[in-house]
């Protein structure tokens, strides 16, 4: 995966430390679930990743059960989920993956954000070939046996495995996700988190500076209600 795509991680999950949000975002993820296939985790893979990153994420189980209930209810509005592409400051690669009920508004504070800090906000799709979708599984490490998980798991997609304080990352196709979701749950593994994730297949370095500026549209976009998680291409 690369130190400059670890060092993004980790810069993103300290902003995130910061977010009050964060259980609203997971609340969604649940929703969404839920509303695609049903209430009941056993039944439904989508909503059992959404359970599994809500413990990760030290979400409450009240609130998770909460989050479960509400969306079940006929009146529970529709989440939709809208990818927005543009360039920040220094042409840098922004994509923005959002979870709204009102698309008008969504795009409209996209668009001004883009504009606010020094960017453009782009077409659907226009940045696809600079980001490599992937799967991020992160496990326990306590107690396993990395080569010997490296062997059984190669078949199901796996393209890398890395040990990071404590836990193990598994990084698959886009195409592989489900298919891993599958292995690691069979085999009963301790799962921190899982999650689609958009790789830069280049990156652009910047001065401090420069990286400064950038930061302050994806901070003001990542404060948006709508807004899940957004993807960059800094160096």
């Amino acid at each position: 995966m690369g130190r400059a795509f670890e060092y993004r991680k980790a810069r993103k999950f300290a902003r995130w430390d910061k977010m009050s949000k964060i259980f609203t975002r997971i609340g969604k993820e649940i929703a969404m679930a839920v509303k695609a296939g049903g209430p009941e985790p056993a039944s439904n893979p989508r909503l059992r990743v959404a359970i599994q990153n809500a413990k990760g994420a030290s979400m409450p189980k009240d609130r998770v059960e909460s989050a479960i209930k509400k969306a079940s209810s006929k009146d529970e509005k529709d989440y939709e989920e809208v990818v927005y592409e543009g360039y920040g400051p220094h042409g840098i690669a922004v994509v923005v993956e959002t979870a709204t009920d009102n698309p008008t508004r969504t795009v409209a504070n996209v668009r001004h954000l883009f504009s606010k800090y020094g960017g453009s906000l782009g077409t659907s799709g226009s940045l696809n070939f600079l980001f490599d979708r992937k799967g991020i599984f992160r496990i326990h490490a306590e107690g396993i046996d990395i080569e010997a998980l490296e062997l059984e798991i190669i078949d199901h997609g796996a393209d890398d495995i890395q040990l990071e304080e404590g836990e193990i990352v598994v990084t698959t196709a886009f195409t592989d996700f489900g298919a891993m979701q599958k292995a690691l749950e069979q085999m009963g593994l301790n799962v921190i988190s899982s999650e689609l994730v958009r790789i830069p297949l280049n990156t652009n370095a910047l001065t401090e500076a420069q990286e400064e500026e950038v930061m302050k549209l994806i901070d003001a976009l990542e404060e948006d209600d709508d807004v899940q998680n957004v993807f960059d291409n800094i160096g």
